[in-house]
């Protein structure tokens, strides 16, 4: 009863027989190490568990042998030679089963050693190992022993066969000779496959290790990941709070506005109901002479009331319009430079993050080529640069580029049409009508509605004027240059720290300031009349905004003169 229980506890649970190579899980149930690495090797999950008590492992268990429980299941089947099978009994000990020793093929008897003295005394009787297939052992045409072996025909033969038979004259050799030699040939098959599974075990055991190497890069890639994305919550949330603050900023001042003209027209608004009064009093006055020598005052104030109309209605309007609306474009301005900062940040953390996955996965092409994947995942993020651009309706001209055709003969323009610059040589152009004379080119495309924007970068020099202008204006003479006439307006440098801006020769000088950056943002709204320059600093500036009832679809126009002075889209 002792030993039964023994051999259960020696049993493994998967395979029910006594540990062969047994090996011991953190989890302390033991199995045999080639039951245990099957099952997991069937298992489509990705965690491992232990058959008996299901407890599971995050990263594949390292098997290690145990030895102890080695030792007893080896000390346990030298001690308990009856677990081992009986095998071949002898078939003349009736009485109980003992095993055979040999075989004899003439008798067709399995012998133990008592009974086989006997047989060992003749020699018409050949001894074999204990076998039950003795029919096998024998020429199924003959019915003889078979002795040979012929190698022509590959099969196993006897006398009469070699003599007599079908493979008479064939190449013959005793059964001993050609058993050795195949097992020759089979001892270098056997040591060939020997080789080959010592390597495939070496490549089984070089790929589980990368596994457990690629399940803690994912760890740590995850853990990554997840940092970034909460950094760029955090980003997106500060930023957030920087445009909405803008947003407030802007309503606040427009609203201040607005509330100091409502004051202003409520005082005249008295003022205009004292006067109604009073005409009122008078046009209820029967006596003649109260109504004509009424004051020198009041017949004053009627007549600017009837002269003055048309100057007060013009006046309010003005007033009206010097309210303004939001700033749409600085909204946009920030908006986009925030979130592109964003991205510019995700995309060097992703690039160094994917440079380093791949170099440490490069064993498997697979798992690097996905995680090199993720580049194209960063480019998809730029997408987020126009999601303020759609969110505010607003297109970017990133299509623009300058019309030679209208260049004067003392620019050049770059070849792929984004870069104006003055130059002392005459380029000799043909003369078209709409060809400037001196210094200025227009875009090629324009503008008829909507609200639009695009960057211009500027050399250090002064001596430029960037803006809008209709494709009427003149092309000849001082007056075609930006802002000195009706039909254009332009922004440019004064000195190396002042800006100006110019509308029909009229020239506003903006404060004197050092300006921190060389790209400057124009952002039209063709159905507000409002013509917007931003200086793309940090944080960004507001420069100045035209305001207009456009007539006219609008090109962007640029003028650059002496130097190395020059503009680029």
């Amino acid at each position: 009863m002792a030993s039964a229980d023994l051999i259960d506890e020696l049993a493994c649970c998967i395979c029910t027989n006594i540990y062969t190579d047994p090996v011991t899980l953190t989890c302390g149930h033991s199995y045999c190490r080639v039951c245990i690495t099957r099952t997991w090797d069937k298992q489509e999950e990705r965690e491992y568990s232990c058959p008996e008590c299901r407890h599971r492992f995050r990263v594949r268990p390292e098997l290690k042998r145990n030895l102890r429980m080695c030792n007893i299941v080896e000390s346990f089947l030298s001690t308990h030679p009856e677990q081992e099978e009986v095998g071949i009994s002898c078939t003349y000990c009736v009485h109980s089963p003992v095993p055979a020793a040999k075989t004899c093929l003439h008798c067709e008897a399995s012998l133990c050693e008592v009974h086989l003295r006997v047989h060992r005394q003749s020699a018409e009787h050949v001894l074999t190992e204990p076998t039950t297939s003795v029919g096998n052992r024998k020429c199924s045409v003959h019915k003889e022993i078979l002795k040979y072996y012929c190698s022509e025909d590959a099969a196993c033969i006897c006398v009469s066969c070699s003599l007599a038979g079908e493979h008479r004259g064939h190449q013959v050799e005793t059964l001993n000779e050609a058993s050795e030699k195949k097992k020759k040939k089979l001892r270098n098959i056997q040591q060939k496959l020997t080789l080959k599974r010592e390597e495939t075990e070496k490549r089984v055991q070089s790929l589980q290790e990368l596994r457990i190497e690629v399940e803690e890069k994912a760890a740590g890639v995850t853990e990554e990941v997840t940092a970034l994305i909460g950094g760029i919550k955090e980003q997106l949330e500060a930023l957030q709070k920087r445009v909405l603050s803008e947003i407030s900023r802007q309503e606040e001042q427009v609203s201040l506005r607005v509330s100091d003209l409502i004051g202003q027209l409520e005082i005249k608004e008295d003022h205009l109901s004292s006067k109604m009064g009073h005409i009122e009093e008078l046009y209820k006055t029967t006596d003649p002479v109260t109504v004509l020598q009424g004051r020198e005052s009041d017949r004053a104030d009627y007549c600017d009331t009837e002269d003055g109309d048309n100057e007060d209605r013009e006046r309010d309007d003005n007033k009206v319009r010097a309210v303004g609306d939001l700033d749409v474009g600085l909204i946009s301005v920030t908006l986009h430079s925030g979130l592109a900062g964003i991205v510019t940040g995700v995309k060097r953390q992703l690039h160094v993050h994917v440079n380093t996955a791949s170099d440490m996965l490069s064993g498997v092409n697979t798992a690097s080529d996905m995680l090199v994947g993720i580049k194209t995942g960063s480019d998809m993020l730029l997408g987020v640069n126009t999601a303020s651009d759609v969110l505010l309706g607003v297109n970017t001209a990133s299509d623009m580029l300058l019309d030679v055709n209208t260049a004067g003969n003392y620019v050049t323009v770059s070849g792929d049409m984004k870069t104006v610059s003055w130059s002392r040589i005459r380029q000799r152009r043909p003369k078209t009508p709409e060809r400037f004379q001196y210094y200025q080119v227009l875009s090629s495309r324009s503008f008829s509605s909507g609200r639009h924007y695009w960057e211009v970068e500027r050399s250090e020099s002064f001596g430029w004027r960037v803006g809008m202008a209709y494709p009427s204006i003149d092309k000849k003479g001082s007056q075609a240059v930006i802002g000195c006439n009706k039909k254009s307006w332009g922004l440019g440098r004064w000195d190396n720290n002042q800006y100006i801006v110019i509308h029909d020769s009229k020239e506003i000088k903006l404060p004197p300031r050092s300006p921190s950056s060389q790209r400057l943002r124009i952002f039209l709204d063709y159905e507000a009349g409002r013509l917007s320059f931003y200086e793309l600093c940090d944080p960004i500036t507001h420069l100045h905004t035209f305001t207009a009832t456009f007539t006219e679809p609008l090109h962007a126009i640029f003028w650059v003169c002496g130097g190395n002075t020059w503009l680029r889209i």
